[in-house]
C-alpha cells in the first residue's frame, strides 16, 4: 500500500507536470564529468575493503550462485524482489556504469537507465559514504569482480504497485542526501565508528525500526530509536544501544570488538541473518575500525522505559532440573533432553563455544522470531579465519512438533532469571510455514 499511497500524494501535490519531473529526474553526482582512469592496485584493494565494509555479497550472492551475480529473493509486503547482478559483465550487469551511474545507483537508488531501485537496496546508509569510498569500490567492482552473464529476475510485484516513479518522492522524505558530516564534538574514534554504522555498514538496515512506509524510523544516533531493534525477515534484529536486556549494556567495547572480530563472546555467539554478516564482513575488518564501531556503539544511551526491568541471574531453574522435577513444568523435560546437554541446566552455555541462554536478548526482547526461527532452521555455520566452526545450532523441525516447540521457548523465556514473553503454537506454526533449513545455507565471499 505503501507505494500507492505515495502515488496518490505524488499526484496530488506536485501535480501532472511535478511528477513529470521526478519520474525523469536524474539525481546529480560528483563525478558526472569525470571519465575514471586506470586505477591502481592500491585503490582496487581499498575498494575490495570497502565492499568487505558494505557487506555487499550477502544479498547480491545466492548460497549456490557466483559472486554478486544476484539472484537472492527478498520478501516485501507487496511481493517478492531480487537482487541484481552487480558483476562488470557488461549485458547483464552493471559494465557499462560509469563512474556516475554507479555513484548515483549506490546512493541515491538510481540506476544507470534512469529507474528508481527500491530501498532493500541500503541507499539510505550508502549516501552518507565519502567520495572517496565510492570511487574505490567503483575500482574494485569493475577491475576485481569476475564478470558473470546471468540475467536478472524481475520483481513479483503486480501493477499497479510496481511503478517505479514514486519512489523519488520516498528519497526526499525517507532519506538524508549528503555524506557523512564529522560531529567536532567527538573524537576522530567516535566519528570513523558513526560512518562505518550509519554509512557502508547499513546496521540500520536492520536494527533500526521501520514506519509505515517501509522506512528507517530513524537514520542516527540523534533519535533513540535509531538501532533500538527491529524485526525483519522472520529474525529479530536486537537493539545495538546500551539496552542492558535486549541490547549491549551488559557488553564492554572489547565484548563488542570480539563479537564482530571472532563471532563470539562471554555473551554469545553469532546466528541468524548475522552469520553472513560477520562470515563476509565483520572478521575482515581491520582492529582499528572494529574499534571505533564498538566505541560510537557504547555511546549510544539506553532506553530504560522501553526495556523493563535489568535481568537477573536466578539458580532456581538450575536447581529444579537437577532435582528431576522437570515433569511438573511444561517444557522444562523438553529442553532437558534436547538442550541442555550443550546450553546447560544452568542455562550459561559452554564458555564462548555455545552461547548461554541465560540473559540474551532473543530470550528477553518481546519478540520471539529469533528463538523460534533457530530453534526450528538451525543457524549458519560460522567460518573464522576459513576454520569452520566445529559447533553449530541444528535444526529441530522435524523433531518437536509446534505445540512442543512453543513449550520449550516459552520454558527457556521465563527460567534463569529470563523474563521474555511466552512463545505461542500458532507463532511456531507461521513462522514454519515460510521458512526452511536451506535459508541457513552459507555464503562465503573468496576474495583475491
Amino acid at each position: 500500500m505503501k507505494k500507492l499511497f505515495l502515488t496518490v500524494l505524488g499526484v496530488v501535490v506536485v501535480g501532472a507536470a511535478g511528477t513529470a519531473w521526478i519520474a525523469t529526474h536524474t539525481p546529480s553526482s560528483p563525478f558526472d564529468n569525470v571519465t575514471a582512469s586506470a586505477p591502481s592496485e592500491d585503490l582496487i584493494a581499498r575498494g575490495e575493503y570497502v565492499a568487505r565494509l558494505g557487506d555487499c555479497v550477502a544479498c547480491h550472492t545466492t548460497p549456490d550462485g557466483k559472486a554478486f551475480a544476484g539472484g537472492l529473493e527478498m520478501g516485501t509486503p507487496l511481493g517478492s524482489i531480487f537482487t541484481t547482478n552487480i558483476t562488470p559483465d557488461p549485458e547483464t550487469g552493471i559494465g557499462n556504469y560509469s563512474l556516475a551511474d554507479f555513484d548515483r545507483a549506490l546512493r541515491h537508488g538510481v540506476a544507470a537507465d534512469g529507474h528508481r531501485l527500491y530501498p532493500a537496496m541500503p541507499y539510505p546508509s550508502y549516501d552518507k559514504m565519502t567520495d572517496g569510498d565510492i570511487e574505490a569500490l567503483y575500482a574494485y567492482f569493475m577491475e576485481g569482480v569476475e564478470p558473470v552473464s546471468q540475467a536478472n529476475k524481475p520483481t513479483e510485484i503486480e501493477e499497479p504497485l510496481n511503478m517505479r516513479w514514486p519512489l523519488a518522492l520516498w528519497n526526499v522524505v525517507f532519506t538524508e542526501g549528503e555524506v557523512y558530516q564529522a560531529k567536532a564534538s567527538e573524537d576522530g574514534m567516535w566519528n570513523r565508528g558513526a560512518y562505518l554504522v550509519q554509512g557502508p555498514g547499513h546496521c540500520g538496515s536492520c536494527h533500526t525500526p521501520r514506519g509505515p512506509a517501509m522506512n528507517e524510523v530513524a537514520l542516527d544516533e540523534s533519535s533513540p530509536e535509531y538501532l533500538s531493534g527491529a524485526l525483519l525477515d522472520g529474525w529479530y534484529a536486537p537493539s545495538l544501544r546500551n539496552d542492558p536486556n535486549i541490547g549491549l549494556g551488559r557488553w564492554s567495547e572489547e565484548d563488542v570488538y570480539a563479537y564482530l572480530k571472532n563471532g563470539r563472546n562471554e555473551h554469545g555467539v553469532v546466528f541468524g541473518s548475522m552469520v553472513e554478516a560477520f562470515n563476509n564482513s565483520t572478521q575482515f575488518m581491520s582492529d582499528d575500525d572494529l574499534m571505533s564501531i564498538a566505541h560510537y556503539l557504547k555511546s549510544l544511551p539506553a532506553d530504560p522505559d522501553y526495556d523493563g526491568p535489568v535481568w537477573a541471574y536466578d539458580e532456581a531453574t538450575a536447581d529444579d532440573l537437577s532435582r528431576d522435577v522437570a515433569d511438573k513444568v511444561p517444557g522444562a523435560r523438553t529442553y532437558a533432553a534436547n538442550c541442555a546437554f550443550c546450553h546447560g541446566r544452568d542455562g550459561l552455555g559452554q564458555n564462548e563455544w555455545i552461547p548461554p541462554l541465560a540473559g540474551v536478548s532473543s530470550m528477553l526482547a518481546p519478540e520471539a522470531e529469533s528463538a523460534i526461527n533457530v530453534t526450528l532452521n538451525g543457524s549458519p555455520r560460522v567460518i573464522a579465519n576459513g576454520v569452520p566452526d566445529s559447533y553449530r545450532m541444528p535444526p529441530y523441525r522435524e523433531h518437536l512438533s509446534d505445540a512442543q516447540m512453543a513449550e520449550v521457548l516459552t520454558y527457556a523465556r521465563s527460567a534463569w532469571g529470563n523474563h521474555g514473553d511466552a512463545v505461542s503454537e500458532e507463532e511456531v506454526a507461521a513462522l514454519r510455514s515460510h521458512t526452511d533449513p536451506a535459508s541457513i545455507d552459507v555464503i562465503i565471499l573468496q576474495m583475491r
